[in-house]
């Protein structure tokens, strides 16, 4: 079993910045490291949609909507993923969600971004 936690979350004006960790834990032995991780969001009234996702290797893939803003990086040593948001737009606003191996979820935390 992996436990994932996200922090970082938060209120912001358009134009800002934020910053979400996850750091992820597990007591089985899981060698995460070698795990795709990755960082959703899902605004109210529709569909969770994928962000950002890193491989064991470091390759990033991005969503269009956040190409050229948004950068997803991961800390091995720490079991960590990051994704920093930049010029963030009121469209951002959503509960983003950490993702690991295509199977673990986190809780998920609140970006508000105000116009």
């Amino acid at each position: 079993q992996v436990q994932l936690m996200e922090s970082g979350g938060g209120l912001v004006q358009a134009g800002g910045s934020l910053r979400l960790s996850c750091a992820a834990s597990t007591a089985s032995g899981i060698a995460l490291r070698y795990s795709t991780m990755g960082w959703y969001r899902q605004a109210p009234g529709k569909q969770r949609e994928l962000v950002a996702t890193i491989t064991s290797g470091r390759s990033t893939n991005y969503a269009d909507f956040v190409k050229g803003r948004f950068t997803i990086s991961r800390d091995n040593a720490k079991n960590t993923v990051y994704l920093q948001m930049n010029s963030l737009e009121p469209e951002d606003t959503a509960v983003y969600y950490c993702n690991v191996a295509s199977k673990y979820w986190g809780q998920g935390t609140q970006v508000t971004v105000s116009s």
